[in-house]
C-alpha cells in the first residue's frame, strides 16, 4: 500500500496488505508551526509498523519536501524552477538535524516490526552514500541493528546509472510521477501540460526496464511507489 498517514497504513493491514511500500512522512511536518520531535515520530512510525508486525515490510520515506511542498517553518531560498531545486535528500547538507532526528526516530520504531528506510530524490552516488552513513552512524548510537535502507528512482540519472546504485541499496521504488515528469521535461502541475505526462511513455518505460535490469543482477528488488502503480492497464506491463 502507499500510505500518508498511520490511520492508512492500519486500514491497509485489516484491508489484507502485504505491507507498506511508501509511508509518506510528510503528514508529521505539514500544517504547524515546527518540525516534530523524535518522540512524536517514533510513536507514528511505531504505530505503523505494529500495524504489521515482523510478517511484512514497512517501508518509511523521509521528509520529502520542497518544490510542491513547502513548510512554513522551512524557509528556503527562492526558487525559479522549485522542481530542480532543494527537495528531498538535497535538503540534509542544509538541515542535516532533521534528517539526523528523523532517522533515529525510524530506527527505534524498527523494534516493532520490518521497518525500511527508503531516501527520496537521490541523483547522485555520493548523496546515498552520505545518507546511508548518516543511518548507519544513528543505528550505531541508538544500539539496535541496521534496517534495510533503498531509494527512490525518480531523477533519470539514477536509472541510466542504476548499476553503480544496486550494488549497494538493497532496494528501488520507482516515483513514476517525477520519473515522468523530469524524463519529458513537463510539469506535473501546468495546467496545460500536466494532462500529456505519460508514465507510459516510451522513454520511461525504458528507464524503468534499465532499472529492473540492473536489480535483476545485483539481487535487489524494485518497488513502484507512483500513480501508475495505481493503473490497472499498467500492471501487465510493469509486470
Amino acid at each position: 500500500a502507499n500510505t500518508g498517514a498511520v490511520s492508512d497504513a492500519v486500514d491497509a493491514a485489516a484491508a489484507g496488505a502485504d505491507g507498506i511500500g511508501l509511508l509518506r512522512s510528510e503528514f508529521l511536518f505539514m500544517d504547524r508551526a515546527s518540525a516534530p520531535d523524535e518522540d512524536e515520530q517514533y510513536e507514528a512510525y511505531a504505530a505503523a509498523a505494529r500495524a504489521f508486525g515482523s510478517a511484512s515490510p514497512v517501508t518509511i520515506r523521509t521528509l520529502d519536501v520542497g518544490g510542491d511542498k513547502p513548510l512554513a517553518y522551512l524557509p528556503l531560498p527562492k526558487e525559479d524552477n522549485p522542481f530542480l531545486g532543494i527537495r528531498g535528500i538535497r535538503l540534509a547538507p542544509l538541515r542535516g538535524d532533521l534528517l539526523r532526528t528523523q532517522l533515529r526516530a525510524i530506527l527505534r520504531a524498527s523494534r516493532h516490526g520490518r521497518v525500511q528506510v527508503m531516501f527520496p530524490m537521490v541523483t547522485t552516488y555520493d548523496e546515498w552514500v552520505g545518507a546511508r552513513r548518516l543511518l548507519e552512524e544513528a543505528a550505531r548510537a541508538l544500539g539496535v541493528p541496521p534496517i534495510p535502507a533503498g531509494i527512490m528512482v525518480e531523477v533519470p540519472a539514477v536509472a541510466l546509472t542504476a548499476d553503480v546504485f544496486a550494488a549497494d541499496v538493497e532496494f528501488f521504488s520507482i516515483g513514476t510521477n517525477d520519473l515522468a515528469q523530469y524524463t519529458l521535461a513537463m510539469d506535473r502541475s501546468h495546467p496545460i501540460l500536466a494532462p500529456q505526462l505519460d508514465a507510459l511513455h516510451p522513454a520511461v518505460l525504458h528507464l524503468i526496464d534499465l532499472t529492473v535490469r540492473a536489480a535483476r543482477r545485483h539481487g535487489r528488488r524494485v518497488a513502484v511507489c507512483g500513480a501508475l502503480a495505481g493503473e490497472e492497464e499498467a500492471v501487465p506491463i510493469l509486470l
